[in-house]
């Protein structure tokens, strides 16, 4: 075991509300191709002065000249009783941002076509700009009242349109006041639904995804929402049992298989995730997403040909050969057939997964030790992919290290940090090296760097810490890292050890023991053992601390931890 800890910090991001006052990006098909001169109804009473106006507009706007083209077509349409002329304007005007004009040619497209669903679309984007609760409640529901099939998708596509704009808990108020009026739209509350999990409320999205089941049981679509709400909450059991009533309901809907598949997988409920996928493969055996997850499923659980078979099958598929080769090379480094695994990283040329097919060929080489091989790789690496440069030569760096050329590694490392200074995994990377080279000094430099920027990282304090209570005998120092590392990860194997083989140096035997066996039993690795051997011994546990060793020993005979241990142990009389 590596004394060093990596640790990675998964987070989740909401959305941040942009700002208020900037209007949303809107498509406004701003000019169409068709003249509305051209179009106008023969029936429509027109007089030259109109005609003129229009025309003066249209040419406005081929000349880009759109400030004209709206006041032009905005008085054009107070006098023809023609709703397409007042849309244009409507258009022209919010891609002008100029939200007076807006308003204003708006009110006269709803009094020539009230019952347009454009226009209650583009009075209620305005209404919810401006935070208007009466104008949008209103417009919801003429929406609703005159599309109640296309009502869903058209308030969808507007709330996708402000999901960045802060507007989620103003939308979603207004959509209640229309549920208080009227209860049983199931609609409504889908939509409600979808808002909470913006603001983000899930229990609040659960409990009105609910009601709508409640009134309509057999809704398809918001069964698969509760079981998508359930799977966020890391539900997923109730994700499964949601998911399966669905696929119950609509057994033909082969993507909800799939959907059920994946969360079969989540919960390591493999056999009857084959199942599912089998299923599939019956009515589709060509169905390559389903022969990857089942390939993948088997390998899984060792079953190494099975999985092959399957992955096979997909090699004839131009689409899928890419992937069928990456996988194949993992199930053959599973059967620890190296040179096999590599001729199919290799084959690999599908760009959204060939960075990482020659990261594991690099690794196979690596392993094989060939030098020249890695050298002439990592070359190529770098002129292929210069955006993965760092990870690469980081690689590199490793590669030497386990080698035994720290000089070279250090310097590899020191070179990508003049790239990127504040680098942490590569500074914790050099501090590793540095302190293989005895270079204490270095070691301390790059482990403040990351702590001057990050305090809390835990990786840092557990290996500054454990350093200078080894190397260091700065136990004072040494205790205000390790503390901090074991207030914030307290149940981490690594950091309890850490802190036990503190208390052993500054004397404090038997609270070092008690520290070292936890650390042991959540955890028995070489390095752990080694400092509860050498413990237990100093005690007088001498049989104890045989037998610990004997054990460890014989797993891993060629341990430098372990052999260290003998060593000393052995001077003492083992």
């Amino acid at each position: 075991m590596n004394r060093w800890i990596n640790i990675a910090i998964l987070f989740s991001l909401a959305g941040c509300a942009a700002t208020p006052e900037k209007a949303p990006d809107v498509d406004v098909n701003l000019l169409p191709n068709e003249s509305i001169v051209a179009g106008i109804n023969h029936n429509t009473v027109i007089d030259e002065e109109v005609l003129y106006l229009l025309m003066a507009a249209e040419l406005a706007g081929q000349r880009n000249q759109y400030d004209l083209a709206l006041d032009a077509y905005l008085q054009a349409a107070k006098r023809v009783d023609d709703p397409r002329i007042a849309e244009r304007a409507v258009k022209i005007g919010l891609f002008l941002k100029d939200e007076r004009r807006t308003q204003e040619a708006l009110a006269v497209w709803l009094e020539k076509d009230g019952k347009n669903l454009g226009a209650r679309k583009f009075a209620l984007l305005l209404a919810i700009k401006n935070a208007n609760r009466k104008s949008a409640v209103e417009n919801i529901n003429a929406m609703l009242q005159e599309d109640p099939a296309g009502f869903e998708a058209g308030l969808l596509e507007l709330i996708k349109l402000f999901e960045k704009e802060g507007r989620a808990q103003f939308t979603y108020d207004a959509l209640e006041e229309v549920s208080t009026q009227q209860p049983t739209q199931v609609s409504v509350l889908f939509l409600q639904a979808v808002l909470a999990t913006m603001l983000p409320d899930n229990a609040l999205a659960q409990e009105k995804i609910s009601k709508a089941l409640e009134l309509q049981p057999d809704w398809n679509k918001a069964v698969i929402f509760q079981a998508q709400l359930a799977g966020r909450t890391g539900d997923l059991v109730k994700a499964r049992r949601y998911l399966e009533k669905a696929v119950k309901q609509a057994p033909e809907d082969l993507q909800l298989r799939k959907m059920l598949i994946e969360v079969l997988v989540n919960t390591e409920a493999y056999d009857d995730a084959i199942r599912v996928c089998q299923n599939v493969l019956d009515e589709k055996p060509d169905d390559a997403e389903s022969l990857v997850s089942i390939a993948l499923i088997y390998a899984q659980q060792n079953q190494l040909d099975k999985a092959e078979n399957y992955l096979e099958k997909l090699l004839s598929n131009p689409e899928w050969d890419d992937q069928a080769s990456f996988y194949l090379g993992k199930l053959e480094m599973q059967k620890r057939r190296p040179e096999k695994a590599l001729a199919w990283f290799d084959k690999v040329v599908d760009p959204r997964m060939a960075f990482d097919a020659d990261m594991a060929g690099l690794s196979i080489v690596m392993n094989l030790k060939r030098q020249d091989e890695v050298e002439q790789r990592v070359l190529r690496m770098e002129n292929k992919y210069p955006e993965q440069r760092l990870r690469i030569l980081t690689t590199k760096a490793e590669f030497l290290n386990q080698q035994g050329d720290y000089q070279q590694a250090f310097d590899v490392l020191s070179a990508v940090l003049k790239e990127g200074p504040d680098n942490r995994d590569v500074l914790y990377a050099r501090a590793l090296i540095a302190e293989k080279m005895n270079r204490l000094d270095l070691l301390e430099a790059d482990l403040l760097s990351i702590l001057r920027k990050n305090p809390d990282d835990i990786g840092a304090l557990n290996a500054m810490g454990y350093t200078l209570t080894d190397r260091g005998e700065r136990y004072d120092e040494a205790e205000k890292y390790l503390k901090r590392a074991i207030e914030l990860q307290p149940n981490e194997a690594v950091i309890i050890d850490s802190y036990g083989w503190l208390l052993f140096k500054k004397g404090q035997v038997e609270q070092a023991l008690v520290y070292l066996q936890q650390a042991y039993d959540k955890q028995p690795e070489n390095e752990i053992a080694a400092h509860l051997i050498e413990v237990l011994w100093s005690v007088g546990s001498k049989k104890e601390a045989k037998e610990l060793f004997d054990s460890a020993y014989k797993k891993s005979p060629d341990d430098e931890y372990l052999l260290k241990v003998k060593k000393r142990v052995l001077q003492s009389g083992l």
